[in-house]
């Protein structure tokens, strides 16, 4: 585990097995230098346990920056389980993973994630109060965090076409959206309503399907949608897919999108910032999700001050884009560096989390 190429110092990996449920899951918490460790949970197939590991540990670090980066009082941390699950099992898998995160004592907070709903996280409610993501009152902040996720991705796309296009607005421009989850619909309503025209790729031809006629998007294969001549790029799909081999090819200007972990490689983003193509971290820009849950989950969750809060990711990659601009430095290495900087001050003045310190429910 030490020498894994994902492992970065976290404070906990635990593997989680129920052979009554037939939970399996991998629960990763980065850091709680500046509070809990907040994350989603992710249910997904992987190739391998090992991918899985991965995942979780590239995830939970990822929550670290990004809870850093949007001044959050959370740590990072993150949760797998490990599908396929029968839908006659789910609702003992997720209250077993419910059991799990409880056994932390509020080290660890969940939410929703790819593969799981609402739904999901009422059950999980039911065996912790360790869980965000939960169905909120008229007015109020709660429930699916896509449209939010959604929100600051379209404002951090509004962010990186000031920066490199100088432009303030939205309509004419071309969007390639690469996937078509919760997010990735969302956004590209978002983008629709402010005029942009949209090329779009899922795994689900259903989903394509509804973008075109919602949307008049047209549909492209999933392996032509990241070269698509367009103005911007916008990965909303799973994690690794600006590979190195990606990173030559894309013609857009911009790199903005919802998925985490977008960047394959650092070589990947040194190869879009030599072919002058501007990137928007991807966990400053998707960070509209953690927001609303941690206004929840603290009860300062009116939906106006929240969306507010949301809205803060543009000025955010403005300092980052201009920074970068001024030092010569590629933008993730900026974010980077600003989020380990957040991160250090926060271990020297803040004590570990643990017992009753913790954002969740009361």
């Amino acid at each position: 585990m030490f020498d894994h190429p994902d492992y970065d110092g976290h404070e906990k990996v635990m593997m989680v097995e129920d052979a009554e449920s037939g939970l399996k899951a991998i629960i990763a918490v980065h850091s709680t230098a500046l509070g809990a460790a907040a994350g989603g949970c992710r249910l997904w197939t992987y190739e391998t346990p090992g991918a899985a590991l991965s995942d979780a540990l590239r995830l939970s670090r990822g929550m670290s920056y990004k809870n850093a980066m949007a001044n959050l009082p959370m740590g990072g941390g993150k949760a797998v389980i490990l599908g396929p699950v029968l839908a006659e099992k789910r609702e003992a898998v997720m209250k077993a993973f419910g059991r799990a995160v409880d056994g932390l004592n509020g080290q660890y907070i969940t939410a929703e994630d790819v593969g799981v709903s609402v739904a999901d996280m009422e059950i999980v409610a039911t065996t912790t109060k360790h869980v965000g993501g939960l169905s909120a009152g008229a007015g109020k902040s709660g429930g699916d965090p896509s449209p939010y996720t959604a929100r600051g991705v379209r404002v951090g796309i509004e962010a990186a076409v000031r920066a490199k296009l100088n432009r303030r607005e939205l309509a004419g421009l071309s969007v390639a959206v690469q996937g078509l989850g919760h997010v990735g619909m969302y956004l590209c309503e978002e983008l629709f309503n402010l005029g942009a025209n949209l090329v779009v790729a899922d795994i689900n031809p259903a989903r394509v399907s509804e973008a075109q006629q919602r949307f008049g998007a047209v549909g492209v294969s999933v392996d032509d949608i990241l070269t698509q001549p367009v103005d911007i790029v916008a990965p909303c799909a799973l994690g690794a897919t600006i590979t190195e081999y990606a990173a030559r090819y894309i013609r857009a200007g911009i790199v903005a999108g919802a998925a985490n972990n977008q960047l394959a490689t650092v070589d990947s983003g040194r190869l879009l910032a030599e072919r002058g193509i501007l990137y928007a971290p991807d966990y400053v820009i998707n960070a509209g999700g953690i927001i609303m849950v941690q206004g929840e989950l603290s009860g300062d969750n009116d939906a106006a001050v929240v969306t507010a809060r949301v809205d803060a990711i543009g000025d955010r990659l403005d300092a980052i884009f201009k920074r970068a601009a001024r030092d010569n430095v590629i933008t993730n290495e900026v974010a980077d560096t600003m989020a380990r900087d957040k991160l250090s001050a926060a271990r020297t003045h803040v004590p570990a989390v643990g017992g009753e310190k913790t954002l969740s429910r009361i």
